[in-house]
């Protein structure tokens, strides 16, 4: 086991020794909360807020991916600190590690309306022939029948000092902030609640090396009265893929809290992406490298997939204090019956099942949303918060996240929101690095709270 700090930190956090102080069809799940918290803390938006320095905020990936730092929580009440390559170790033979498969598309792009005027689009989720439902800013005064015309990337349609985010959607993008709204800056000291506007101006993918003669443009067919969004249609020339064209126009979505990034487009990709359709990565997976994965098989730790795409569900900030109120936008999910026959093979030879990232957990539990895991595939509105009552995870692989989100919520209904909270700060004194390209959190079914 790798050290960090010079010692291996096995700390009791109720001792009182610890340094701590103190988330074939659509399914619509978001009560799914069967038993209910006893602590009406647990339900307060306001319960899961925390500051974090913004230097902590993690702008690169580690190199290599598996040299990242991992915070193990190994029974309810202890934790100690390792480095992600030691997972084989920390894992037992026969356990299951579930995947997302899914890849991001640079969707991304920047285009001018009829007027010259310029607009950012982030597509986020493909409907049929070519019609997609987009975010659009500024996109209030963008009617049914009116044209936007894109450029390819490096010609950048939005002018400096209009490259805000798109935000999460709703109420045209809260009235689209007409060109008021900036992206979140980490020069602040702290950064106590920051948002997911997505979108960030870096990063651009390599242009397709085949080059495109026509140019790309789409119309506007309706608004979405769900994100705030516009239905696209895309005018794609004869023999041309949309795909092809997406390569060459679009750029990769990177957080708008990575501001100062030096990272490669496959660097926001898990190695094992397959799938295309994700707005942003399942970010616990980028930790995995070829040899790790090989490792891990080798020490008889097998592997399975899912693939949901992350959306603007996955990000969209909760903003009602009363957080059993939210509502989560519907992202389309698979767990394909090998996936679904693999988890009970080893669960019935005591296997447990490791989910890597809470994309894997939601769907995961949204396939057993019947009581039991069955192969499936559609869209998912789950909302996991504490009092869930859990189906299929035992464990889970995780990121850092942010405050107030969704997924700080579904990592608190495994482990108990105040212990997460607790072990974020412990997270923070020892400098771990948070969020998309930051560190882990290895949350064995040891260290699971208590199941009703």
């Amino acid at each position: 086991m790798t050290k960090l700090d010079g010692d291996t930190e096995i700390t009791d956090t109720q001792s009182g020794n610890s340094e701590a102080v103190a988330g074939l069809g659509e399914l619509k799940l978001n009560n799914e909360v069967e038993s209910p918290s006893e602590n009406n803390i647990d339900r307060l938006l306001s319960s899961y807020d925390y500051e974090l320095p913004a230097e902590m905020i993690a702008q690169n990936p580690a190199v290599p991916r598996d040299s990242a730092r991992l915070l193990v929580v190994d029974s309810q009440n202890r934790h100690f600190h390792a480095i992600f390559r030691d997972l084989p170790d920390l894992l037992k033979p026969g356990d299951l590690l579930v995947l997302n498969n899914t890849r991001v598309i640079p969707a991304r792009l920047r285009g001018r309306k009829s007027t010259g005027a310029p607009v950012e689009v982030l597509l986020l989720e493909e409907r049929q022939n070519n019609c997609w439902l987009a975010l659009v800013k500024p996109g209030r005064r963008l009617q049914p029948g009116a044209k936007i015309f894109f450029e390819p990337q490096g010609l950048g349609a939005v002018e400096e000092g209009e490259q805000g985010g798109l935000g999460t959607g709703d109420k045209e993008d809260k009235e689209d902030n007409e060109d008021k709204e900036a992206s979140p800056k980490s020069t602040q000291s702290l950064i106590p609640n920051p948002q997911f506007p997505i979108p960030n101006p870096q990063s651009p993918i390599p242009n397709s090396q085949s080059p495109i003669p026509n140019p790309l443009s789409a119309t506007v067919l309706e608004r979405d009265e769900a994100t705030g969004g516009r239905l696209l249609q895309f005018d794609v020339p004869l023999g041309v893929s949309f795909w092809e064209m997406l390569e060459e126009y679009g750029e990769m979505p990177l957080p708008p809290y990575i501001t100062a990034s030096q990272s490669q487009p496959e660097e926001y990709q898990t190695v094992y992406a397959q799938r295309q359709g994700a707005i942003a990565a399942p970010t616990a997976g980028l930790h995995f490298t070829p040899e790790l994965l090989n490792r891990l098989h080798e020490r008889g730790i097998k592997q399975a997939s899912v693939t949901l795409h992350v959306g603007v569900g996955t990000f969209r900030p909760v903003e009602v204090e009363d957080i059993t109120t939210h509502k989560m936008h519907g992202e389309w999910v698979e767990v394909p019956a090998s996936t679904v026959e693999q988890i009970r093979e080893t669960q019935a030879q005591g296997g447990r099942i490791i989910a890597v990232g809470t994309t894997v957990v939601r769907s995961l539990e949204s396939a057993a949303a019947n009581g039991e895991l069955q192969p499936y595939s559609g869209k998912t509105e789950l909302f996991i918060y504490p009092g869930y009552q859990w189906r299929v995870v035992d464990g889970l692989i995780t990121n850092f996240h942010l405050p107030c989100s969704s997924l700080l919520m579904l990592v608190g209904a495994l482990i108990g929101r105040g212990r997460l909270l607790d072990l974020y700060q412990v997270a923070t004194k020892h400098q771990y690095r948070f969020y998309s390209f930051g560190d882990a959190m290895l949350i064995l079914p040891e260290g699971v709270g208590t199941r009703d």
